[in-house]
């Protein structure tokens, strides 16, 4: 099964914050990156389109893939940064949980939030479904922290080298799922 995984476009937050499950808004710059994508993906056919619930991930999935009935699934949100939701990671990383937690991200939860332990466990409850049904290619609209969630499970990378991997804005990143 091949998997496109399209990541939101840009967001209007000053750089800096943390904004994880927050429904932050679009940059100005939406239509001119949206229609960059729906170009690159012009000549493609999706038979199920997914989205994240956040409405960064919704509107694009709706302008660039509008012959689709869109599949909105929990799962595939961004981390749950909990109390660090719309903070200055200089703030974060100068607490002790922040520090805690840069130093092992993989396993320690932020403060009512997730770990990127839990992310991977959401990113792999929806792979098990999608092996279930019989698609032959799926777009998935997205976040970066899901994208590396997804590329540890099916490309076996560390959460180290996944973090490590530049996502851009609007990047369309293709997978090949094994049945």
């Amino acid at each position: 099964m091949q998997l496109t995984l399209i990541r939101h476009t840009s967001v209007d937050v000053p750089k800096g914050i943390c904004y994880g499950i927050t429904d932050v808004p679009l940059a100005q710059t939406f239509r001119r990156e949206h229609e960059t994508i729906r170009q690159k993906l012009k000549e493609e056919t999706f038979d199920a389109a997914f989205s994240s619930p956040l409405n960064r991930c919704t509107k694009l999935a709706a302008e660039i893939l509008p012959e689709n009935d869109i599949r909105i699934d929990q799962r595939l949100a961004e981390l749950d940064f909990g109390d660090w939701e719309m903070v200055a990671w200089n703030t974060i990383f100068e607490s002790p949980e922040g520090k805690n937690w840069f130093a092992d991200y993989v396993n320690f939860r932020c403060p009512n939030g997730e770990s990127f332990t839990d992310l991977i466990q959401r990113g792999k409850s929806f792979l098990d479904y999608l092996k279930q049904i019989n698609f032959r290619n799926v777009a998935i609209v997205s976040h970066a922290g899901m994208i590396r969630t997804l590329m540890c499970l099916i490309q076996h990378k560390t959460p180290e080298e996944a973090f490590y991997t530049p996502l851009e804005y609007g990047q369309i990143i293709p997978f090949n799922l094994e049945p």
